[in-house]
């Protein structure tokens, strides 16, 4: 069995793309000296995936194995940490299942994060992910110069998959969460807005997971970028 490719984008979009080990979450993708992307994150298995691993449960599935829910996103250093035999002890299966949903939780918080009493606060704390959302567009995205020059080229196709897991669905779930929590400091002219730009946050998720197809998704309304930059 291998790590299935949705497994790979539920695990990358939920810890947007940072090591889940506390006290570091770093992010685990960037860019080097000469421009080139990296990325260095590690999907760590919760329940060792070989016979004499850590954690290693013989009563597992097979199936289950390189499932999500059996994968926690770290860095390569606190990978090996909780790999290492004398660590198996400290870094139990129920400690990384309670350190892999703290940190999601966490990834959308600080995210969300301020107090929001007005909706010039809202705009504020929204124009940030939004713009982040658009760099990675244009950057990365299938009308970029990227891609034009390089239209059949595998490393630029996985430049464009990293941004839209990494940067765009977890700010995206950020935004959601936002307009959800505050729908009501929009007026209601703004409502049908609001539900689109919901309605596409929520259908882009589901396509970047292959569960529909780009067809199924609820294209961005332009004008819920112009509400947040008016």
């Amino acid at each position: 069995m291998s790590i299935s490719e949705k497994s790979i984008k539920l695990l990358w979009a939920n810890a947007a793309g940072r090591c889940s080990f506390p006290g570091c979450g770093i992010r685990l993708t960037g860019q080097g000296i000469e421009g080139e992307n990296y990325t260095n994150g590690e999907m760590a298995h919760i329940k060792g995936d070989k016979r004499g691993s850590n954690r290693h449960d013989e009563s597992q599935l097979a199936k289950d194995r390189d499932d999500y829910e059996n994968l926690i996103l770290l860095c390569p250093t606190h990978h090996s940490l909780i790999d290492k035999p004398e660590n198996e002890k400290k870094y139990s299966v129920e400690w990384l299942l309670n350190q892999k949903r703290e940190f999601e939780i966490w990834a959308i918080e600080s995210l969300t994060s301020g107090e929001i009493h007005s909706f010039e606060r809202l705009k504020t704390i929204v124009a940030p992910l939004l713009a982040e959302n658009r760099q990675a567009w244009i950057q990365y995205g299938p009308r970029s110069d990227l891609a034009r020059k390089n239209p059949n080229s595998d490393k630029f196709i996985g430049f464009w998959k990293s941004a839209r897991l990494t940067t765009i669905v977890p700010n995206n779930r950020a935004i959601a969460e936002i307009l959800n929590k505050h729908r009501l400091l929009f007026d209601i002219s703004r409502q049908d807005t609001i539900s689109k730009f919901l309605a596409h946050a929520k259908s882009y998720e589901l396509w970047v997971q292959d569960d529909i197809p780009y067809e199924a998704v609820e294209r961005f309304p332009t004008d819920f970028e112009l509400i947040i930059k008016g």
